[in-house]
């Protein structure tokens, strides 16, 4: 774990504690949009991420041929068919089913395993711009940004965007050099989080989330979670961790301190050359168990 000094916001959110009398309704409802053929395990991933991360239910919406494959890695969330394209990617058709789903979520998050194609560009600038409901965007997702970038319009609500390096750059154009010094990269970061009027997850080390205003350097993870799927956790994470309470800023500056931590105790175990995404959810329920020990002593 490395040694970061915090900056504006030094303290991590405390996530309420449940109630005793709670129900699954207490804890807000996720929506997954993703999915594609031969990608299924990127919105698997992130809906198992929304479970582990706290959400009450789970939706997780993909083109209809791939739908048996993600309904199979877990039972506990539900799934919903989306028009599919001829390449098993979700259709421009599936504008409206999704804006209907959406009205019975309390989070959105869009992208991993989404695919590329001119249609789910339409599709995802029209959801971007009109859903009113919170919005993690990743992946493909992003990718399906370009077409808006790098002057991205207002949304109807709030907005997470959560690029690597080299995502950011295509957002933003030749700018966003991967090569130029980290700072600047931050400094734009921030620039550009104030401009889209959104919350930017910048991925590296240390990642870096700002919403133009403030500035967390999460101080967790580990180079064994550069690996694939590793982002698509993180999106269901952040999702589930706003659909309980926390604003945009919050359950992303969360969400990669838990993400991290979690890469930081299975790479303990499992070497960091072995560490793949889904041992990140194996690690998720020790990652929030420090995380409140630390809580507790931090307000106690």
């Amino acid at each position: 774990m490395i040694q970061v000094p915090f900056e504006d916001n030094p303290h991590l959110p405390v996530l309420p504690i449940r109630p005793r009398d709670a129900h699954k309704g207490h804890f807000g409802t996720v929506l997954i949009v993703g999915g594609s053929l031969g990608m299924t395990g990127a919105a698997g991933l992130a809906g198992m991420a929304a479970l582990r991360g706290g959400a009450g239910l789970v939706r997780v919406a993909v083109p209809e041929p791939v739908l048996p494959i993600v309904a199979g890695y877990e039972p506990s969330y539900t799934t919903i068919p989306l028009p599919a394209d001829s390449a098993g990617r979700i259709s421009y058709q599936a504008l409206k089913k999704i804006r209907v789903e959406a009205e019975l979520a309390d989070w959105v998050a869009l992208g991993p395993g989404l695919g590329r194609s001119w249609g789910l560009s339409r599709l995802v600038s029209q959801l971007y711009r009109d859903l009113p409901n919170p919005l993690v965007v990743d992946a493909d997702g992003l990718n399906a940004l370009v077409t808006l970038a790098p002057d991205i319009p207002p949304a109807n609500g709030p907005r997470i965007l959560t690029p690597h390096p080299g995502e950011f750059r295509r957002l933003v154009g030749p700018g966003a050099d991967p090569r130029a010094p980290l700072a600047d990269r931050w400094q734009l970061a921030q620039h550009y989080a104030a401009v889209w009027d959104a919350v930017v997850v910048y991925k590296g080390h240390p990642t870096l989330v700002t919403d133009g205003k403030r500035r967390y350097f999460n101080p967790t993870g580990n180079p064994g979670m550069a690996t694939g799927g590793s982002g698509d956790v993180l999106t269901g994470l952040i999702a589930a961790l706003g659909a309980q309470g926390l604003d945009s800023f919050s359950a992303a500056q969360l969400g990669v301190y838990l993400h991290g931590l979690a890469g930081d105790l299975g790479a303990k175990d499992l070497g960091e050359e072995s560490l793949i995404a889904s041992d990140l959810l194996r690690y998720l329920p020790l990652a929030f168990q420090k995380y409140r020990e630390t809580s507790s002593k931090t307000n106690g």
